[in-house]
């Protein structure tokens, strides 16, 4: 089993990730883990944090010669700013400036000073904030590295930005090509423009703005995941994983909502038999009963805007409880393209994970020969 942790905070000196239940035998490159993280951090309406940070990754253990070794992996990122907060956010003293006193509508300070309680709520916002993604996106690269051997890719886009939605065919040939290069991973490059002025326009008035990711994953053998129990459901931990990154409020797997208004026969996928199973149609977004059927699997998120405003909203001061305009952290007007992959390294671990408990083993030759012998029953059906 596969399970991960990450520390860090967002003036912090860097955040960690350790990963432990990788097996022995994997290629692991930390270049693919530095390509993940240069994507996250690309996007229209990014704010000026990205001009400080280039993350990259430094693999502390569990890697020897570009191979994974068994044991626990662990990955730091170096926060450049570090250098600019380290008299606020040191670990043996703090001059305690920058103190947070007003919450902002919308992010965790209020709710996580009553918590822990907390008096200064960058206490809460350090951890809170969505720098914490990065780490996640070097987890979901390196276990992204346990499935493509075998067939399995990730990739994702957006299909809107606040009003302005994608009208790419996301099977055209060069839809993903066109999404790679797109500042906002459109594949219609006249809906891009379009988004990026609609970005740029509510920037302009101190707004933010959210929108919804898509993530497809292909070459998903069939029956990862269970009907048998609740907390092995592939789409349950999909969803889970979803929303669990910093600003998603909700989630779907094929036609999700769009299934509760039309009828049976209409939503349910058709099987056909050539040599092997196959569906008709893909409504089910690649998983039936809490597991995948070996359709590509289609998982959407959509982000709420970020609660950082530059025209503040009202809030109350945690002090006195007079009323104040929110404090205003650095952040960005949209975020959108980087959830995307954040949201697409987060479901690469659940399909690591997944495929990790079907095929397990100590070693990559333990688990290629049970995948193939797995493969060979299956075909044979």
């Amino acid at each position: 089993m596969l399970r991960y942790f990450t520390a860090g905070e967002t003036h912090g000196k860097c955040l960690t990730a350790i990963i432990e239940g990788v097996p022995a035998g994997f290629k692991i490159s930390v270049d693919k883990i530095n390509h993940y993280l240069a994507e996250r951090q690309k996007g229209h309406g990014r704010g000026g944090r990205m001009l400080i940070e280039k993350d990259t990754a430094e693999i502390l253990s569990g890697v020897r010669g570009g191979i994974s070794l068994g044991s626990p992996i662990a990955i730091r990122i170096e926060n450049r700013d570090w250098k600019n907060w380290s008299e606020i956010m040191g670990t043996e003293e703090s001059n305690g400036e920058k103190a947070v006193e007003f919450p902002r509508p919308g992010h965790a300070d209020l709710s996580g000073g009553m918590k822990y309680d907390h008096h200064d709520l960058r206490n809460v916002l350090e951890r809170a904030s969505a720098r914490e993604t990065a780490a996640r996106v070097a987890v979901g690269a390196l276990a992204r590295q346990i499935v493509e051997p075998f067939g399995v890719n990730f990739d994702s886009h957006v299909v809107s930005i606040g009003t302005v939605s994608d009208t790419a065919d996301v099977n055209a040939p060069d839809f993903f090509e066109n999404v790679h290069n797109s500042p906002v991973r459109f594949g219609d490059e006249e809906a891009a423009k379009k988004a990026m002025e609609y970005i740029d326009d509510i920037k302009a008035k101190g707004e933010s703005c959210g929108g919804i990711v898509e993530v497809i994953i292909k070459g998903v053998p069939a029956g990862l995941g269970s009907y048998v129990h609740y907390d092995r459901k592939l789409d349950a931990r999909l969803a889970f994983s979803a929303m669990s990154v910093q600003a998603i409020k909700g989630v779907e797997i094929g036609l999700g909502f769009d299934t509760a208004r039309t009828h049976g026969s209409a939503v349910h996928d058709e099987i056909v038999y050539e040599d092997g199973f196959s569906r008709v149609t893909n409504n089910a977004g690649g998983i039936e009963g809490g597991m995948s059927n070996g359709e590509p699997i289609v998982l959407r998120a959509a982000m709420k805007p970020i609660p950082t405003l530059y025209n503040p909203l009202r809030t109350v001061s945690i002090k006195d409880k007079s009323e104040h305009k929110a404090s205003v952290e650095r952040s960005d007007a949209c975020a959108v393209p980087a959830c995307a992959i954040v949201v697409e390294s987060v479901a690469a671990f659940e399909i690591a994970n997944a495929f990790l408990e079907k095929f397990g083993g100590d070693c990559m030759a333990d688990i290629r020969a049970s995948y193939e012998a797995y493969k060979e029953r299956i075909k044979n059906y």
